[in-house]
């Protein structure tokens, strides 16, 4: 038996709140008890509740459960970040779509975005993020840069959409995120870009850099996501230090 998906998992959840079988003010199964029902890892089931969540189906306190607080989901799409952890699982929730691999070497204008010397090599795997319906537009298109030593992840992105690709790293070679070093702007889409995402060139978009860096401080890893502005918003909460 195959292990369902995380959105095939959500989509169930979802008719279940829409349907009246939870309904709102009621609180869904929890998670080791989802697990166990759909015969999963509790990760899976975490990013299914996470996307109720985005959708605004429902809320999550800790020791408190998961509270059904909508019949209808939201439109928008506003995941908020604020650790590692968030980001790590903000990743997941999009599928994957792996369009091609190939071993390049950075040219001085990639090095000063990835910020290595320019020659540097990489492993380059490029996809298209989708939310889960293979005929909507692409939520964006992401460059994934990383050791090429790491040569047989590449095929494991492809069998693994669900997982990130910096998960997939740690699970086989035990190199784990320590930080992650992100930077946001704005851009005009490309042509090039513009066909792969569905959008006109010259659309507005965010270009969204992450680096992630072990505990050593070695960057081992480097992700180039373009999202048209309309498909995408980063929310962030800010909190102000003690003391």
């Amino acid at each position: 038996m195959n292990r369902p998906h995380f959105a095939d998992i959500a989509r169930e959840l979802t008719e279940g709140i829409a349907s009246g079988r939870f309904p709102v003010g009621s609180y869904l199964p929890t998670e080791l008890e989802l697990r166990d029902h759909y015969q999963t890892s509790r990760h899976t089931v975490r990013a299914a509740l996470h996307e109720l969540q985005q959708l605004g189906l429902v809320s999550r306190r800790k020791n408190a459960g998961t509270r059904v607080e909508s019949m209808q989901p939201r439109n928008d799409f506003r995941p908020s970040l604020a650790s590692v952890d968030d980001l790590v699982q903000f990743g997941s929730e999009h599928l994957r779509l792996v369009q091609s691999t190939q071993h390049i070497e950075a040219s001085a204008k990639l090095a000063k975005t990835l910020r290595c010397a320019q020659g540097t090599p990489w492993l380059r795997v490029s996809s298209l993020r989708i939310d889960g319906d293979k005929d909507s537009p692409p939520v964006g298109w992401t460059d994934v840069y990383i050791d090429p030593a790491y040569d047989d992840v590449a095929e494991a992105a492809k069998e693994n959409p669900d997982t990130l690709i910096s998960s997939l790293i740690e699970a086989r070679y035990g190199r784990g995120i320590d930080e992650i070093q992100q930077d946001v702007r704005a851009i005009n889409v490309s042509a090039e870009m513009a066909r792969r995402l569905r959008v006109e060139a010259g659309t507005a978009a965010l270009e969204i850099v992450r680096r992630y860096l072990d505990a050593s401080g070695a960057t081992f890893e480097v992700s180039v996501t373009v999202h048209p502005a309309e498909r995408f918003c980063v929310s962030m909460r800010l909190k102000r230090s003690p003391g």
